[in-house]
């Protein structure tokens, strides 16, 4: 067992935020002791300790189950406690090596799926152009002449469709075969660009922030159009600078995107930049396709090969996505391992939905909102305004708490949906849950209007 977890966890924080949030925010933190499967981790006082909380929760959780998996340990809990209220002498600390723990190859600055590769990648008719567009890229950059080749390369396409997975493919191309620190690759969410901005406002550090992105030699940013925002002109101008500086610096950008540039709510100066380069969209895949995704992810996930019949039953069960035929395999293998019997065709059919259940409309998030705003007596935009009264905020809350409960959104995604921060869904679900449990009435309300979503799609 490591003597310091921390440092472990620490090492991956490091490659999931920005260095300036690292330095400032994770790196006086120590660990005090494992005991019980609870990692206790002392900070300075309770502003680091409610920050933490609040806005990089899930990053240490996602750390922490990294490290927990490395060490075939079920759960590391993370407990963050005040240096005032730790004992004067922490117990089980060891100097370690530091946190900083460079992966192999290319200095990435983000810690990069490495089992999103080219080789991993299934090319078909509706992806092989972003796939050679893509390639062409990393290999550029390989030759040291990145940003020559395509520049900027903008991918566009649908939800789980790969866009992703060429980002980091690109990435983990440069990693095996580069040396060290040459070039420095940068990968970041849109979302998770906005919030690191935000951040570096309120501490006085946007130098920094600045400096930090405009010295990568390859930025990847996933997921531009959260950006289009009437809400976030600050955020779009930031990045329209920060492309400039990059682009006539000739380093590489690469953006990926649910839609082309023309269809983005941008300033058209942004969206001009966008069309430098190449553009290229990937579209669902054929079936032919799919049946080799589902064959590909299965011997990644258990390690085990499906014949042609299994993998084409999955693959005609889900035609929209990539996703869809993981989320399948992983409940057909879960399924198969508590049952302790082998994968199968037959087990495939008695536990997947059947194709007909699969053409069912699905409950959405707009869908909610239309319903609670109509059974409130409100318009569909005050849901989504910045009004705060109790007749706006109480049906917000509800259809907050709606869309976690009848989707499979992410707090982060609901609250896009609402122009809201994910700890203000979060704070709504937990209202809305306790309320229910203690007033009946108000329960009876909130299962009448779950009665109604579902009739909406009927």
């Amino acid at each position: 067992m490591p003597s310091n977890l921390w440092d472990d966890i620490l090492a991956r924080i490091e490659g999931k935020v920005s260095r300036y949030i690292f330095q400032k925010w994770f790196k006086p933190t120590r660990q005090l002791n494992f005991d019980d499967d609870t990692l206790t981790v002392v900070v300075p006082d309770d502003l680091f300790k409610d920050w933490l909380t609040k806005h990089y929760d899930g990053v240490i959780r996602e750390a922490a189950d990294e490290v927990a998996d490395e060490i075939g340990r079920p759960k590391i809990k993370v407990s963050l406690v005040t240096a005032d209220a730790a004992p004067a002498t922490p117990t089980a600390v060891s100097s370690g090596s530091g946190t900083s723990k460079p992966a192999p190859g290319t200095a990435t600055r983000r810690r990069f799926r490495q089992r999103y590769t080219f080789e991993g990648f299934v090319v078909g008719p509706s992806n092989r152009f972003a796939h050679d567009a893509a390639r062409a890229v990393a290999e550029a950059a390989v030759a040291e002449a990145p940003a020559r080749s395509y520049n900027p390369l903008f991918i566009h396409g649908g939800v789980g469709l790969g866009k992703t997975h060429l980002m980091h493919a690109i990435a983990e191309y440069l990693g095996t075969r580069l040396p060290q620190q040459q070039p420095t690759c940068t990968y970041i969410s849109a979302d998770r660009f906005m919030n690191e901005m935000m951040v570096a406002k309120r501490c006085d550090q946007l130098p920094d922030f600045r400096a930090y992105y405009r010295s990568t030699d390859i930025l990847l940013m996933d997921d531009i159009q959260f950006l289009a925002h009437p809400n976030r002109k600050g955020t779009q101008s930031e990045f329209f600078h920060m492309f400039d500086s990059l682009y006539h610096a000739q380093k590489q950008i690469v953006i990926s995107s649910c839609c082309p540039p023309r269809d983005l709510q941008f300033d058209e100066g942004l969206k001009s930049r966008f069309k430098w380069g190449l553009t290229v969209g990937i579209q669902p895949p054929d079936l032919e396709t799919r049946v080799e995704i589902a064959k590909k992810k299965a011997e990644h996930l258990a390690a085990i090969p499906i014949n042609d019949a299994m993998a084409l039953y999955i693959a005609e069960l889900n035609q929209s996505n990539i996703r869809e035929i993981e989320g399948s395999l992983t409940t057909l293998i879960a399924q198969a391992s508590m049952r302790k019997q082998e994968v199968s065709l037959e087990l495939a059919r008695e536990i997947l939905p059947n194709l007909g259940e699969q053409d069912k409309p699905t409950i959405t998030i707009e869908m909610i909102q239309k319903v609670v705003a109509k059974h409130f007596s409100l318009k569909l935009s005050d849901l989504k305004s910045r009004n705060n009264t109790q007749k706006i905020v109480m049906p917000r809350q509800i259809a907050m708490y709606l869309a976690k409960t009848l989707t499979e959104a992410s707090f982060p995604e609901i609250g896009r949906k609402f122009g809201k921060h994910h700890s203000t869904v979060m704070h709504a679900c937990n209202k809305i849950e306790n309320k229910c449990k203690n007033d009946a009435t108000f329960k009876a309300l909130v299962d009448g209007l779950v009665t109604s979503i579902h009739k909406s799609i009927q």
